[in-house]
C-alpha cells in the first residue's frame, strides 16, 4: 500500500506547486505596464521613446537637440521612411545594457513619417517582427508635440 501512497502524496505535491507557480507567473504578466511614449531630458537633449515606463525596454528611441535638423533614432524597430539614413557603416559598437550592437540611424525632423506622428499620433515603423504602426493616445500626443517642439520644428 505504501508502494502507491507515497508516489501518489509525491505527485499530487508537485501537481500543487506547478499550479502555484503559474498562478504566480500569471499576475506577474498581467500587472506588467503596456508600452507607451515616454519623454525625458537629459542636458540639452530631448529623448521620445517608445517602450516600458521607468525600464530600459525600448523599442524605438529619437533624440534631438535645439535648432537639429535631424533626430537620431536607437531601437528594435525603425521608422518606415527612405530617408532613414544608418549613421555609420563602420562596424557599431556594443551596447552597455543590452549587451548587442547599437543600431543608430538618423532621420530628418520634417520627414512625413514623423511628422504623421506629430499631427495624426501614428508612427509607421520596421523591424524583425514586420511592419506595423505605433500610436500615441491623446496625453502621449502632447508628449510628441513637445518634443517636436523643443528641437525646433512643428507639425505643418
Amino acid at each position: 500500500m505504501f508502494k502507491f501512497a507515497i508516489p501518489a502524496v509525491a505527485a499530487l505535491g508537485l501537481i500543487a506547486v506547478a499550479a502555484q507557480s503559474q498562478a504566480d507567473n500569471a499576475a506577474v504578466e498581467g500587472g506588467a505596464a503596456p508600452m507607451s511614449w515616454h519623454l525625458s531630458h537629459e542636458g540639452s537633449m530631448a529623448k521620445l521613446a517608445y517602450g516600458m515606463a521607468n525600464s530600459d525596454q525600448l523599442a524605438l528611441m529619437m533624440t534631438c537637440e535645439p535648432g537639429q535638423s535631424q533626430a537620431v533614432v536607437y531601437g528594435d524597430v525603425q521608422p518606415a521612411s527612405p530617408r532613414l539614413i544608418k549613421a555609420s557603416m563602420a562596424a557599431a559598437a556594443i551596447d552597455p545594457l543590452s549587451g548587442g550592437l547599437t543600431e543608430e540611424s538618423r532621420i530628418p525632423l520634417r520627414d512625413p513619417a514623423l511628422q504623421k506622428l506629430a499631427r495624426r499620433g501614428t508612427l509607421e515603423v520596421e523591424g524583425e517582427a514586420g511592419h506595423f504602426e505605433l500610436t500615441a493616445s491623446g496625453d502621449e500626443r502632447r508628449l510628441v508635440s513637445e518634443f517636436f517642439a523643443y528641437c525646433g520644428t512643428r507639425a505643418v
